[in-house]
């Protein structure tokens, strides 16, 4: 436990960014070049085949992390359940990817050829370790990975997606993408882990525990992929689910950047958990919720005064609807924050999974009936105020189950300074944008001066916690 839980978390922004990020560099692009349609039947097939990359890593992912921290300084305990988690991975999901095939790829429909290339998508998913580096903290490899990958796409996509007719092409970059990095990664193992027996591996031992991580994380999935199957399904149009995803890219960027603290504590949490510490899981707990503040009010208030200016710019002419999408949506960055900090950073590494999966499960429920009642009235509109509604409930049950835990009365009231702070920038936005009427000025203008305004109003209203992050990164700069 001697990695920096800052470092981690910088490292960890990063690979969640570059997942995010780099895609979105070539998104003004392609949005232009293949047009809402083909976006939208990217957006539709790939939401229907990450419902079989769910199926088949059931809860390995969060589980293997959590498990490889309990035992992160013992090599030959790890390096067991490393090999027991991975084998067991790669079998599931060879289920999921058979049933996969013979519904989408053996039967001929308009999609199949799209559905046979995504298929090499779950092939990479079973070979996926990235869940044993972060478990040992160590997510500077997953970076480096990521970062050769994602640039060698980026260039692959302007090289040979050129017209409407690409949008093969562009299934195919994804995926390699994707394969790569999966593949690549296999390269770092060597120096981590012992040789061991396959006699003395115990495969299905993880299968209970990994189906209850499992049950949580398919029904996540429910509220944040089952939204664009629906409206896919319900809406002829495919253009409405093409706008729904340009503004769930962008809403996803700036939500990496409010939950990516919850990758990185969560084996922090679960080592401390296992060593009986239990005055210091509060008092990262504490840090965590200022941090969800710090970022995700700005970031609403942020996005309600942009988008109507930043929208044409970054998705070209025929987009406005996505503006509105966006700024609907935008409050699930506080309420996906904070349950990411009551359930990945503590319900599930203190071993309290029964709670967090009622949590996701309620929330699972509520966005399949607002989805079903909104969108076919209004469309994607209907699907972003369904999530909302869902990401409220989850969050409400989470406070319930960890009230004992946590005084919520103090950590609401730690919020107001953010708020006031953010509201203050909003109206300054407000003023920029009624004066200066160029779209890319505007917006320019509008995030350099808000974020300075919100920036001085905290140190204004000596928030500590802001003070304590400029003196950590003023001593680290002294110290180097």
């Amino acid at each position: 436990m001697k990695k920096s839980v800052t470092k981690n978390y910088i490292y960890n922004l990063i690979y969640q960014l570059l997942l995010l990020v780099l895609p979105l560099i070539t998104t003004p692009y392609v949005s232009r070049i293949l047009g809402a349609e083909n976006i939208g039947i990217y957006s539709f097939t790939i939401s229907i085949t990450t419902f079989f990359v769910i199926f088949g890593s059931l809860g390995v992912a969060t589980y293997g992390q959590r498990e490889i921290a309990y035992y992160q300084n013992d090599k030959k305990k790890y390096s067991k359940i490393f090999w027991e988690i991975a084998i067991f991975r790669i079998i599931v999901m060879t289920f999921s990817m058979i049933v996969f095939y013979f519904v989408f790829v053996f039967r001929t429909n308009e999609y199949s050829m799209f559905y046979k290339i995504l298929l090499l998508e779950l092939f990479g998913n079973a070979i996926d370790i990235s869940w044993f580096f972060q478990g040992m903290e160590d997510f500077k490899k997953i970076v480096l990975r990521n970062s050769l990958v994602k640039i060698i796409s980026i260039i692959c996509v302007f090289a040979f997606v050129r017209d409407s007719g690409d949008l093969v092409k562009y299934f195919f970059i994804y995926v390699f993408s994707v394969l790569v990095g999966y593949v690549s990664i296999w390269l770092y193992l060597p120096k981590y882990l012992e040789k061991i027996k396959i006699k003395e591996l115990h495969i299905l031992r993880h299968l209970k525990p990994t189906i209850g991580l499992f049950i949580p994380q398919i029904a996540i999935q429910v509220y944040t992929l089952l939204d664009k199957t629906m409206i896919g399904s319900i809406i002829s149009d495919k253009s409405e689910v093409g706008y729904y995803e340009q503004g769930q890219k962008i809403i996803k960027v700036l939500l990496t950047v409010v939950t990516s603290l919850g990758t990185v504590m969560l084996p922090r949490i679960a080592s401390i958990f296992a060593n009986g510490d239990k005055e210091k899981i509060q008092e990262y707990m504490k840090k965590s919720f200022n941090m969800v503040y710090l970022l995700a009010f700005p970031m609403i208030f942020g996005i309600i005064a942009v988008s109507k200016a930043f929208v044409p710019i970054f998705f070209g002419e025929g987009y406005d609807r996505v503006a509105v999408l966006m700024s609907v949506i935008s409050p699930i960055l506080l309420l996906v924050g904070l349950s990411n900090v009551t359930g990945t950073q503590f319900l599930l590494p203190t071993k309290r999974q029964k709670e967090f999966t009622i949590s996701v499960c309620c929330g699972a429920v509520v966005n399949l009936i607002t989805n079903g009642l909104l969108i076919w009235r209004f469309g994607a509109i209907g699907a972003s105020i369904g999530t909302i509604i869902a990401e409220f409930t989850v969050t409400i049950i989470q406070m319930y189950f960890t009230r004992k835990d946590f005084n919520y009365k103090k950590i609401v009231l730690l919020s107001w300074k953010y708020l006031f702070s953010s509201v203050v920038m909003f109206g300054v936005c407000l003023v920029i944008r009624h004066f200066i009427t160029r779209n890319i000025i505007s917006v320019l203008v509008q995030v350099v001066v808000g974020a300075s305004v919100y920036g001085i109003s905290l140190l204004v209203l000596k928030d500590k916690f802001i003070y304590e992050v400029i003196n950590r990164v003023l001593r680290k700069s002294t110290e180097n």
